[in-house]
């Protein structure tokens, strides 16, 4: 393929739609974008050009490589269906890029499907954040046929500051639901030092300030303390999408027979947030449930 191949997007949310900027920038013209709000697809399509699609079909058609970018797996299996309605439609020769974070086995099916229509796809899960996708920043893990990954590695560049093949199909989508699963408890553990840290009449920039200089530091601390500290929550990543992710790999741990109670627990938290109306919040947002000041009512009656 040409280094300029025509770009289709499907899911342009906060992300998907600052990737689509990135690649349009760098040269790769996006030619088609759609989502399930037609006004953002529209709003999205006249910033860049291209064609807001009223079908999922009209996206593969017209593009040689398409994105999606949705959230969750009954979305994955609703662009992918068998009838009615699908990217799958004429996708012959078409390239797929899936960054969803989402069940490994959903990425497994996938392929196969496309694969049937003698097209292609990768899972390329992102363990970056909106200004990474904007600038072309992103940690990309790719998985699925090394061959179809190198047809696209000069575009998957970039978009991105670091590119790891894992593997065949399900294996990235694996890592990144530890690497989240990771973060999530990191998160959820900050929140329960800071919100500790008020109860006992601490200074909370002082305890943050010794937290980065000790064991205690992590990149969470970075991005999110001082977010907890100021009730700061606008949303890079969130509640609700951590519960998502913090639940894929509990399922994962379900099926090989391992208990992990701390991704266990920190699951629940995620899910109170949701629970309680706060899941569009960024994840720092899971203080509201550990900082004594600021505990819904709700829990404080418990």
């Amino acid at each position: 393929m040409s280094e300029r191949q025509r770009v289709g997007f499907v899911g342009v949310g906060r992300m998907g739609a600052n990737m689509a900027r990135r690649l349009n920038e760098v040269g790769y013209p996006v030619v088609a974008v759609y989502d399930v709000r037609p006004d953002a697809a529209r709003e999205l399509a006249a910033e860049l050009g291209a064609e807001a699609s009223s079908s999922l079909a009209r996206v593969t058609d017209l593009s040689d490589v398409i994105v999606t970018v949705v959230t969750d797996d009954a979305a994955m299996r609703t662009i992918y269906g068998t009838t009615g309605d699908s990217l799958l439609a004429n996708a012959r020769g078409k390239i797929f890029i899936n960054s969803a974070t989402i069940t490994p086995d959903v990425h497994v099916d996938v392929q196969a499907l496309v694969e049937e229509r003698g097209a292609s796809s990768l899972e390329v899960p992102l363990a970056s954040s909106i200004p990474q996708a904007r600038d072309g920043t992103l940690y990309m893990m790719v998985a699925g046929r090394r061959a179809t990954f190198e047809r696209v590695e000069p575009m998957l560049r970039t978009m991105s500051k670091s590119l790891r093949y894992i593997g065949e199909a399900g294996q990235a989508a694996k890592v990144k639901a530890l690497v989240n699963m990771v973060m999530n408890i990191n998160t959820a553990g900050l929140a329960e030092g800071l919100g500790l840290g008020e109860a006992v009449g601490l200074d909370l920039t002082v305890l943050r300030e010794v937290f980065a200089e000790t064991g205690a530091n992590s990149r969470v601390l970075e991005t999110d303390g001082i977010d907890m500290q100021n009730r700061e929550h606008d949303t890079y990543f969130s509640a609700a999408h951590a519960a998502k992710d913090s639940h894929i790999a509990t399922a994962l741990a379900h099926e090989a027979g391992l208990p992990l109670p701390l991704a266990e627990a920190t699951a629940k938290q995620y899910d109170t947030m949701v629970e309680l109306g706060l899941g569009e919040l960024d994840k720092s947002g899971v203080a509201e449930l550990t900082f004594a000041s600021r505990r819904p009512h709700s829990l404080t009656t418990k």
